[in-house]
């Protein structure tokens, strides 16, 4: 077997390696999470591509963001969740982790998603955040704002197909309230 990583620092490594610090202590003590870890085993690829392509070796297994898996016809895992349930990564069991955790979502949005509890939850989940200053340009802020009202309606619809998982409800609503503050 042929253990595939990534070489350089991502958002990818650091959702996988927090999942793995989460469900083995022996992990979080030797290797620890990050963007960047010092790995035990395997070859490293950089970027999404170079993980897919050493991937595709035969008896090879590694991590990579699910549009990258279904596009390369990559064989995807499920993996057995906090609850003990067996889950395939798809937008909805992404979601399904995201909405487990949405009521006690802080304000500033940063939480955590990996190994959520919920029967249909992806265990190694995330959220892909968007920094925005509260005071926004004159300019630009009315257009910034008049989008990103339409990423979390419209382009909710736009998320499922480019195998992203749409955000639940809960958490649309904080948005919105959150987008009012903006000035």
């Amino acid at each position: 077997m042929i253990v595939v990583h990534r070489s350089d620092g991502s958002g990818t490594t650091s959702i996988f390696s927090e999942y793995l610090a989460k469900v083995s202590l022996e992990w979080k003590s030797k290797v620890g999470s990050g963007t960047s870890v010092k790995w035990p085993v395997g070859l490293g690829g950089k970027g999404n591509e170079g993980v897919t392509g050493l991937i595709k070796s035969p008896g090879a297994i590694g991590y990579v963001e699910l549009i990258y898996a279904e596009s390369n016809k990559l064989p995807v895992a499920q993996i057995k969740n906090k609850v003990g349930a067996f889950v395939a990564p798809s937008p909805k069991s992404v979601t399904a982790a995201a909405a487990a955790t949405a009521k006690s979502m802080p304000s500033d949005f940063r939480v955590s998603i990996t190994n959520a509890d919920g029967k249909e939850a992806y265990p190694i989940s995330a959220y892909t955040y968007l920094l925005v200053y509260q005071q926004l340009d004159a300019q630009k802020g009315p257009h910034l704002k008049k989008f990103l009202e339409w990423a979390i309606a419209d382009g909710q619809k736009l998320a499922a197909p480019l195998s992203y998982a749409a955000l639940p409800s809960e958490v649309i609503a904080k948005v919105k309230t959150k987008l009012k503050e903006l000035k």
